[in-house]
């Protein structure tokens, strides 16, 4: 019958997973399956920070990257590539340099914008654009002045790639996107109360000093692990979000979830 060859499907897909030393599980297994886990993970992350930094922000054209953090962690990866610091601790360097990149731009913005306490936002994002031309620039000085293979290094991880062969550095920034999920939704509530203004929102008992800085430092740790292990992907966290306000409102507790996968299904 012509139903007949789709009956041993099932088992020919159970002998690829069983066979380890084949090509297929090989593929599977090593190749596809991590792109997929790091695409769900950075999408979700990026569109998440998105959702964050524009509820925080106030401003429907901030996005993860305004901030200067990806400047940042592409400035830390330049520095390694350029001054070979890959060498000290192996293939966990470049990440673990944009990282730190990230971590130094966010605590600049902080440091520069925050006054006894006193969180004056439309500074902050004037002081992370300028950290961002300036990270930039620095940037382009280095590439100017390096070789071309190192120049190519840096072009190439700056585009952006879901080719990561450590697993352990995947399952890292699948776990954090999860758990920075987790974390923004226990703020839900305090980020559509400040959609009102901070004033506002102090009126209806939320405090808004702690809900910034939290909000803040997750999106940054969101952005700064997305980017340091996949490069800069642009586009998504400014995007995506926008997309599902138009589809379901505004609303955090339900734009927070929708925005991580959305953000995951279009990185796919």
């Amino acid at each position: 019958m012509w139903w007949g060859p789709y009956l041993y499907l099932p088992a020919i897909h159970t002998s690829i997973f069983k066979n380890k030393s084949g090509i297929e599980y090989t593929i599977i297994h090593n190749i596809r399956l991590p792109r997929i886990i790091l695409g769900i993970a950075v999408g979700g992350a990026l569109s998440l920070s998105g959702v964050i930094l524009q509820g925080v922000y106030r401003n429907p054209l901030v996005e993860p990257y305004t901030l200067g953090i990806s400047g940042g962690a592409s400035l830390g990866v330049a520095i390694t590539i350029i001054f070979n610091l890959n060498l000290i601790i192996g293939v966990y360097m470049l990440p673990l340099s944009g990282f730190i990149g990230a971590v130094v731009t966010t605590f600049l913005v902080y440091i520069l914008a925050v006054r006894k306490n006193y969180y004056n936002i439309n500074k902050m994002l004037l002081i992370g654009v300028m950290i961002s031309f300036m990270s930039s620039s620095a940037m382009m000085f280095l590439m100017s002045t390096t070789t071309t293979e190192n120049l190519n290094s840096i072009i190439f991880w700056i585009m952006g790639s879901l080719d990561e062969p450590n697993i352990v550095l995947v399952k890292a920034v699948f776990y954090i996107s999860l758990a920075g999920l987790a974390i923004s939704y226990l703020l839900a509530n305090p980020l559509n109360a400040l959609r009102l203004g901070e004033s506002k929102a102090k009126h209806l008992g939320v405090n808004t000093t702690f809900t910034i800085r939290s909000l803040f430092i997750l999106a940054s740790v969101l952005t700064g692990i997305s980017v340091s292990v996949a490069g800069v992907i642009g586009f998504v966290g400014l995007i995506i979000p926008h997309l599902l306000r138009l589809i379901i409102g505004s609303d955090n507790r339900i734009l927070l979830i929708a925005s991580f996968l959305g953000g995951s299904i279009f990185i796919l």
